[in-house]
């Protein structure tokens, strides 16, 4: 095993036991997380939901399936962590707010993430998956609006591909941006072909 593997490998059982905001997670820190550094993708979302939480497996709900539509891919491509790290904005379930699960906690972004993008042995396509990802890696590129940053989404590629959350709570948004299936979604399937499938198949053959 190479070093950037072990690397990577020591910095996922450290993010695994974290508890740097434990006081303020009302059902406890269980850091959800899959990183590999022969990744192909990087998957940055919000927050792992309850159901999430109670599995402790990425995307293990509605929203999950959703978006491995979007990018056609089954899950065994999915959960497999040499095409895809998954590493949301916070690592834990925040709990429940007025109007749905509260923001992701503001401590792991900055504490983790860099650290994290260190020991990818290729630069990875990253997927950002709602304002919050956005927002914080964009930074004064996103211009305050969701949609205009996903309908212009080709200036930020090739590093980084935005997308709206693909929980069931956003289908109106769907149904009023037609375009986004239209354009958006197969633009971002041809895209995850050249970053998993083909990058693979060219390393298999070396």
């Amino acid at each position: 095993m190479d070093e950037l593997t072990l690397q990577m490998n020591d910095l996922l059982n450290k993010i695994r036991y974290c508890e740097v905001c434990k006081k303020d997670l009302p059902f406890g820190p269980r850091p959800i997380i899959q990183l590999s550094s022969f990744s192909k993708v990087v998957i940055i979302g919000q927050a792992p939901g309850r159901r999430v939480h109670e599995t402790g497996i990425p995307w293990n709900d509605a929203s999950g399936r959703k978006l491995r539509e979007w990018m056609k891919v089954d899950e065994a491509a999915f959960y497999d962590p040499e095409c895809f790290s998954i590493m949301p904005m916070g690592f834990c379930y925040p709990g429940k707010g007025i109007s749905g699960d509260l923001p992701p906690r503001p401590e792991c972004a900055p504490l983790w993430h860099p650290q994290v993008f260190r020991y990818f042995k290729h630069k990875p396509l990253i997927l950002l998956i709602g304002r919050y990802a956005q927002q914080h890696y964009l930074a004064n590129r996103f211009t305050g609006s969701l949609t205009e940053t996903i309908r212009n989404f080709k200036q930020f590629m090739p590093e980084y591909f935005p997308l709206p959350h693909p929980s069931p709570r956003n289908q109106n948004w769907i149904k009023v941006n037609p375009w986004f299936q239209e354009d958006v979604v197969p633009e971002l399937q041809k895209s995850i072909e050249e970053a998993v499938y083909k990058k693979k198949g060219n390393e298999t053959k070396k």
